[in-house]
């Protein structure tokens, strides 16, 4: 089965570009140019070697020893939080930005939840003397003060969203209208594999690169280019796209996802999109969404901010659909207890969305040769106040 985007831009039934008239040319000329310009060799050399040079890939493959011990399996962490700005973030905002100079747009605009992609955006922003503007829900740019700082600092303009439950999708909304309103010079750069197509499609691809870190990096230390197991969260979908990306026909490669349950499946508390959500469309896509009967969005939560989000990448929608991933709702206890427990273990202080992938361990029973590779998609530097209220530090 092929797990790649059709020529319309589905994974099966999903994806597509559901967009106002006033778009329909900048979305069409992104479309029919994407692969052309990512794919000569002058934007591959700018990319590839900003990526080296200044993000800082490729990013570690470390065996965590300690908790390979605890789990009976050979365990690997991807360790996309050495990137700069401290998560995998940077590597699509650079290609992004890259691709919108090329097509001579001098304005960038984005949204963010966690804030670790508006951080990447205005990062890149400051680095080409682009003007940015991030759109943030303001009950994440209470919780992801630092982050707020950063893009501030940055000399991006941090919009607050006070529209719906004030988070990601509210974020989502607005920046979609500022780009209705300025079509000529603004290029969105969207940060999951989200939107109308062709983003998703061109995320994943700017992500890909992780799983071709992981395939080189096996072979290296195990003698063999695939896990038995890739773990990874899922928001939008970003980074677990960008880890299965070039193992998407290995059958032998087993996929688990974790998505936000909050706090639990049934408590009207939750994001976890693939368990509770319908099919419906949200910001440009068809996709799997949480709505009531009458096709209204639901309030996500979690307590993680960049996964507070109500709907799913169409390629994990489609995954989930045929079976091609295992898709685990993980609460928001559950991540906690898992960042503390790579934390005591490894000594390394995880994101709350990439605790979510961690906390699979406890929920799977692997075998003692089993390779399992944990996408540890950013750092937890965001998330310290959340962490020190839930352990009372």
């Amino acid at each position: 089965m092929n797990f790649q985007v059709d020529k319309d831009g589905y994974y099966g039934k999903f994806g597509g570009a559901y967009i106002p008239e006033i778009l329909y040319g900048n979305v069409e000329r992104l479309r029919s140019e994407y692969l052309s310009v990512m794919e000569t060799p002058d934007f591959q050399r700018e990319f590839t070697g900003l990526l080296r040079d200044y993000a800082g890939r490729p990013t570690a493959l470390y065996h965590a020893k300690r908790l390979s011990e605890k789990y009976g399996a050979k365990i690997y962490l991807k360790r996309e939080d050495l990137n700069h700005t401290g998560a995998h973030k940077i590597t699509n905002s650079i290609g992004q930005v890259l691709l919108a100079r090329r097509m001579g747009k001098t304005r960038i605009i984005a949204e963010t939840g966690a804030g670790q992609h508006g951080v990447a955006t205005a990062t890149v922003c400051a680095l080409f003397g682009m003007e940015c503007h991030v759109y943030m829900g303001k009950l994440d740019v209470e919780r992801q003060y630092l982050n707020v700082q950063k893009m501030k600092m940055l000399g991006a303009e941090v919009i607050p969203v006070t529209s719906g439950n004030m988070t990601l999708k509210d974020a989502t909304n607005e920046a979609i209208r500022d780009w209705c309103c300025n079509p000529a010079n603004t290029f969105y750069v969207i940060g999951s594999t989200i939107g109308p197509h062709p983003y998703p499609d061109m995320v994943a691809r700017f992500q890909s690169v992780i799983s071709k870190e992981i395939k080189r990096q096996l072979s290296e230390k195990e003698g063999r280019d695939y896990p038995d197991y890739l773990l990874a969260c899922v928001g939008g979908g970003s980074n677990a796209a960008g880890a299965f990306y070039v193992y998407l026909d290995n059958n032998d490669v087993h996929f688990l996802v974790a998505e936000a349950a909050g706090k639990g499946l049934d408590s009207g508390m939750s994001a976890a999109t693939i368990h509770l959500g319908r099919e419906g469309i949200i910001h440009g896509c068809r996709t799997l969404i949480m709505q009531t009967e009458d096709g209204q969005i639901e309030e996500p939560y979690s307590v993680s901010a960049g996964l507070d989000y109500p709907g799913i990448g169409p390629i994990h929608a489609y995954m989930a659909k045929e079976k091609r991933s295992t898709v685990y709702a993980i609460t928001d206890d559950e991540a906690l207890d898992a960042a503390f427990e790579l934390t005591g273990l490894e000594g390394i202080i995880p994101a709350l969305e990439s605790s979510h992938a961690l906390a699979i361990l406890k929920r799977k029973t692997f075998n003692p040769d089993d390779l399992v590779v944990v996408n540890l998609s950013g750092r937890g530097d965001k998330d310290m106040s959340t962490y020190v209220e839930y352990s009372r530090i």
